[in-house]
């Protein structure tokens, strides 16, 4: 029996491909989404799996058409409004996207990726002491989260925080599953290097 649950498992799953995975397998499971939102009618989750596919394939004005109609459907959608506000970054839209990052705070405000989120757009544009609140209000939902903790080294480290990245990178790395992701270890590993440099 097929239920809501099974697609936020669809919806975890893509954030993690989208994350650490590829683009052909981030649509992938888009299209599962879709496919099973499609079978049992749910209007939102179709809406929110077609954005998600726009996304990927760069179509970002359509995406935030889709995410709009997904927030009808559930105005309590917080990762439809944190996926729209992205949307909004690719767009050079900055203000609307902090804008559009509350929004989805205030309505699932128990959801780590939208604080990962706004902490990432935060830490971009220089407002690094902000954007640890955010990532520190990440990693108190969710702990294990390895790519908040290589976002707050990096804002750590904008502020000259050295031991404070250092001991974030390291945490990184030790959260990451044994021969996966190759290339963002070499990333981190330079990181540190880099660090100890400087002490």
């Amino acid at each position: 029996m097929f239920s809501h649950s099974e697609l936020l498992e669809l919806r975890l799953e893509l954030d993690q491909a989208i994350t650490y995975g590829t683009q052909k397998l981030a649509l992938s499971i888009a299209r599962q989404g879709l496919k099973l939102a499609k079978q049992k009618k749910i209007l939102g989750e179709i809406d929110y799996f077609k954005g998600q596919m726009q996304i990927l394939k760069g179509n970002y004005v359509i995406a935030m058409e889709h995410f709009d109609e997904a927030i009808k459907y559930n105005p309590k959608d917080g990762a439809a409004y944190n996926d729209w506000a992205l949307c909004m970054v690719e767009l050079g839209i900055i203000d609307q996207a902090l804008e559009y990052f509350d929004r989805g705070i205030a309505v699932e405000p128990d959801y780590a990726t939208i604080y990962h989120n706004k902490g990432w757009l935060l830490n971009n544009i220089g407002r690094h002491t902000e954007a640890i609140k955010c990532f520190r209000k990440a990693l108190s939902l969710e702990p294990e989260r390895a790519v908040t903790y290589d976002n707050l080294a990096d804002a750590l480290f904008n502020l000259s925080d050295y031991h404070g990245a250092l001991e974030a990178y390291k945490k990184v790395l030790s959260l990451l599953k044994p021969g996966t992701c190759r290339g963002i270890r070499k990333n981190i590993r330079g990181q540190i290097k880099a660090i100890k440099a400087r002490q």
